[in-house]
């Protein structure tokens, strides 16, 4: 998201930095080809008129739980306030929707604005989702064992970086990966410039985050291109003996499409290719496609994302959630 800062105030972050990789993966190297097959409607629409989500439902997160079951922790706009809520599903595509989780808390360090945009995993019979919160944004948590009771860490997790940092001003937009013995935590940085990219930090317990000494990970792409004006909503996973990513990239217009690049090793990533590889075609994302989370162990690969038609820089989008399968392959 982009944010509309009313005023300037200079924190320093408290999160650690160290220098680090993900486990460097061995796979041959080759040209990519990718192929979408792109289901034609939303799965998951805005709520009525007054409902938590009746402006905008964005920014699904999508866990595998027992018996093929699907939850998809989303985000909700109801023309005020972001919420984050939950909604179930057999199939990928058809959702029930189980209502609102977590709201901005005005008492605390997230101000009234959002809670949502985040990131859920599922693991050792708990759920972790990992969301935005404050109109300068930081990284909070929140946990639960059984997806209807949350309770909020009380601070941020992650918060922005010290005077003069890439993250200065806001950081956002987490997508957390479990690989070996850490977690891995790809976010947006906002600058003073309010320049929006990407860098990554680990974690062992979710709690406790190494920012990587070298953020960012990925620049903006060059004048003119799709991806100038902000890059942001990664989402991280591997395949073929490389790391993936796919992010929600701004233009000067507003519009927003994804872009993808790869890795060896977690930090150091190159994109595939200059141009957008997925683009709104249809008349409810026609202006933005955004928002990615990537289920890995399917083949193809499912992908979710939130789509609107009104080119906005933060909300007001006509929102709605997607699914798309993705096939990728390595050419020689």
């Amino acid at each position: 998201m982009k944010w509309i800062l009313a005023s300037i105030i200079l924190l320093t972050g408290c999160s650690r930095y160290a220098d680090f990789t993900l486990p460097v993966l061995e796979g041959q190297p080759g040209t990519v080809a990718y192929h979408w097959d792109v289901f034609p409607t939303p799965i998951l629409m805005r709520g009525a008129a007054g409902s938590w989500d009746s402006v905008d439902a964005l920014n699904p997160s999508v866990v595998v739980l027992q018996q093929g079951k699907l939850l998809n922790v989303y985000s909700g706009y109801d023309g005020k306030t972001w919420h984050s809520g939950i909604a179930e599903s057999s199939d990928s595509i058809t959702w029930t929707k189980k209502g609102k989780i977590l709201s901005p808390d005005p008492s605390t360090w997230e101000g009234d604005y959002i809670a949502a945009n985040g990131s859920a995993i599922y693991e050792s019979g708990k759920f972790l989702y990992w969301y935005q919160a404050a109109r300068m944004p930081q990284i909070g948590l929140a946990t639960s064992s059984d997806a209807k009771v949350w309770k909020k860490n009380g601070e941020p997790v992650l918060a922005r970086g010290p005077r003069g940092s890439w993250d200065e001003m806001g950081a956002a937009d987490p997508y957390v990966i479990r690989v070996a013995d850490h977690l891995y935590m790809y976010y947006l940085g906002q600058d003073r410039a309010r320049r929006q990219r990407l860098g990554v930090a680990r974690s062992r317990d979710g709690v406790t985050w190494e920012k990587y000494r070298s953020n960012p990970i990925l620049e903006l792409g060059a004048h003119g291109r799709f991806d100038d004006t902000g890059l942001g909503e990664p989402a991280v996973w591997s395949q073929h003996g490389w790391y993936w990513m796919l992010y929600t990239a701004r233009n000067q217009k507003e519009e927003r499409r994804l872009g993808l690049a790869r890795s060896r090793n977690g930090v150091g990533w190159t994109r595939v290719t200059e141009e957008a590889v997925l683009s709104g075609a249809l008349d409810w994302n026609s202006k933005v496609i955004c928002d990615p989370h990537v289920l890995a162990n399917t083949n193809p690969l499912w992908v979710y994302f939130g789509g609107g038609n009104r080119a906005e820089p933060a909300e007001n989008l006509n929102g709605q959630i997607g699914y798309a399968t993705l096939k990728l392959s390595l050419m020689p």
